[in-house]
């Protein structure tokens, strides 16, 4: 039996920034999620089985949308009626920081596994890189890129809100396999990985 004991832990909500984003994806507002489903459902339908192409659907859609408001603003500049209630759309400075902030840490964390594997010849890396290239490569070569988008988006609305029911559960299972791979990676670490021989750069001596 494991610890009964109770200790800080972060719930899912938290997790995921405790925001809209995440009531969004635990279904806190059930709304929210189930218009999130059902586009992304009829898009995906529209474009995988119906045939429509994405570009002509886009300005198809913007077209229409262009019409309407163009329509309604005469309508009401003639019957004296209020204007369109458009919002001001434009991205503040705040909003482009932060996003080129979180671009900044990302792109400096791949330089760093790259400057890692290249010049720090960090075997572990590498094959954990390579596995997860591959993974990606294989995945890719089963869908096209709108089905994996629409496979993560079921997952995003699925995944959180089991792991948040049966956290507990998943933990163990989570923390027992974690276990065996560090076992299994320990013996391959041993028995075949040690005995690679790494070239070590030299450095010269000064006289």
């Amino acid at each position: 039996m494991g610890d009964s004991h109770p200790y800080d832990r972060v719930s899912v909500h938290e997790a995921l920034g405790g925001g809209s984003v995440a009531d969004l994806l635990l279904w806190k507002k059930w709304y929210g999620g189930v218009v999130l489903l059902v586009s992304a459902t009829t898009l995906w339908f529209l474009f995988e089985r119906a045939g429509y192409n994405f570009l002509s659907f886009v300005a198809n859609v913007l077209l229409l949308l262009v019409a309407i408001l163009f329509f309604w603003g005469k309508s009401a500049s003639l019957l004296n009626r209020p204007l369109p209630p458009l919002p001001d759309l434009e991205i503040s400075d705040h909003s482009v920081e932060k996003a080129a902030e979180a671009i900044r840490v990302w792109v400096n964390h791949v330089l760093s596994v790259a400057r890692d594997i290249a010049v720090g010849r960090n075997l572990k890396t590498f094959l954990q890189v390579g596995f997860l290239l591959w993974a990606v490569s294989y995945v890719g070569s089963l869908f096209n890129f709108l089905t994996l988008v629409y496979i993560g988006i079921l997952l995003s609305l699925s995944v959180p809100l089991l792991y948040d029911k049966f956290q507990d559960r998943i933990d163990e299972k989570l923390c027992q396999t974690h276990r065996v791979l560090q076992t299994q990676y320990r013996k391959i670490d041993e028995n075949l990985l040690k005995k690679i021989p790494i070239p070590q750069t030299k450095e010269k001596k000064i006289q």
